[in-house]
């Protein structure tokens, strides 16, 4: 009984020279998914939260803005963290620039009360 377990585990130990190949072409698979997944998924997110990072680090006042909350109102005085923003006459939040949702291009937007 010893002996053909003896046998058995050195068989593999002949073939020893295929053995790295094996490897590699056993890990191809899971190398090809996740390419794919970096170039379908990963990289496309990265490259739409870095256009975001842009254009909320570029508002400035008079911009048109929408918040995490779902809140729209044109930006009344920005700071380095924090962003003023009028919702209606004589009503301002104030909000941390870094949870600005969208900023709406002015050209396109409708006016926030209609």
């Amino acid at each position: 009984m010893f002996s053909t377990l003896a046998l058995a585990s050195a068989a593999p130990a002949a073939s020893s020279g295929s053995s790295g190949l094996a490897a590699i072409v056993n890990f191809l698979p899971l190398i090809l998914i996740f390419a794919v997944f970096y170039f379908l998924l990963i990289r496309p997110q990265q490259q739409q939260v870095k256009k975001h990072r842009a254009k909320v680090a570029a508002v400035k006042k008079g911009d048109q803005v929408v918040t995490g909350g779902g809140l729209v109102g044109k930006v009344a005085r920005v700071d380095d963290i924090y962003v003023d923003i009028e919702l209606a006459p004589s009503v301002k939040v104030k909000a941390v620039k870094s949870t600005l949702s969208d900023v709406i291009d002015p050209l396109t937007a409708k006016p926030a009360n209609d």
